[in-house]
């Protein structure tokens, strides 16, 4: 049954993009930007027809809502943390939301995905994400549910605000394989420092890898790093901000299925972007 529905998530082609909505989840005010209006952000994604919307359990009505055939698959957000402010709060947690399985089959999700963080010196809020990984585990297989798992190694959040990507590859091999170990069909791990090495990641997952966009970049750098990551070996992207705050939301996504799917070039892509082909 979990190939029933990875035939959902991945297009004919093997690939996938999947557009994350799913940021007023983590109660932080800057994540609200361009997603005010669900129903707006959400339509307009949904006319662009990427392959999944990533959604939690409380706004994934609004694409399931939608009738036909041709709309995306829901990917499930399925837990909850408090470590995105510019500073870590005394307490950190990471919390899956109850029944979470039952709730994917419920809303006919193709896939759930949940985290697995690496804070500087947080070795708890890891531990946490690691049980949650591992309770998850069973109960997708019980009901065949894909299940996603997110290694990200963040930088300490005294040094740039929270929600910081370190691009380290030798941090981020050890955690994409722990993803592995704990069962994960599909892994979205982040881009490393130099983009030429990620088909290391893509060897030590040993799974699908579908590599996050994370904070917003200038049109050119995102297309070219999605090029890349495409040409050593990702099966796909997963991003958020990058399109859900571009002025252009269903341009930029038309833009960034020509990559995954046509093998656009960046400066084919750019065209698409603009409308000029």
């Amino acid at each position: 049954m979990i190939k029933y529905r990875l035939n959902r998530l991945f297009s004919t082609s093997g690939n996938c993009l999947d557009v994350a909505i799913d940021h007023g989840f983590f109660n932080e005010v800057s994540f609200l930007t361009s997603i005010e209006d669900m129903e707006k952000a959400v339509q307009a994604v949904v006319d662009a027809r990427p392959d999944a919307i990533q959604l939690s359990i409380g706004q994934a009505e609004i694409l399931q809502r939608i009738p036909g055939k041709e709309k995306p698959a829901l990917v499930l957000r399925t837990d909850i943390a408090n470590c995105y402010g510019p500073e870590l709060p005394d307490y950190l947690y990471s919390y899956v939301v109850d029944d979470a399985v039952e709730q994917a089959v419920a809303l006919d999700a193709a896939c759930i995905v949940v985290n697995l963080l690496m804070l500087p010196n947080q070795p708890e809020l890891h531990k946490q994400c690691v049980a949650n990984v591992a309770k998850l585990k069973p109960q997708c297989d019980k009901y065949g549910m894909p299940l996603m798992v997110e290694p990200l190694v963040m930088q300490a959040n005294n040094i740039r605000g929270g929600y910081m990507v370190d691009g380290d590859i030798n941090k981020i091999l050890p955690l994409v394989r722990q993803a592995k170990e704990l069962g994960a069909d599909i892994i979205k791990a982040d881009p490393c420092d130099d983009v030429k090495e990620y088909h290391r990641i893509i060897e030590v997952a040993g799974r699908p890898v579908l590599p996050r966009g994370g904070g917003r970049a200038p049109d050119d750098e995102i297309l070219k790093r999605t090029y890349e990551l495409m040409n050593q070996g990702s099966r796909g992207i997963v991003y958020g901000r990058n399109i859900i705050q571009h002025d252009n939301p269903p341009a930029m996504t038309k833009a960034l299925m020509a990559i995954v799917h046509d093998k656009a070039t960046p400066e084919r892509a750019m065209k698409i972007l603009k409308g000029e082909i």
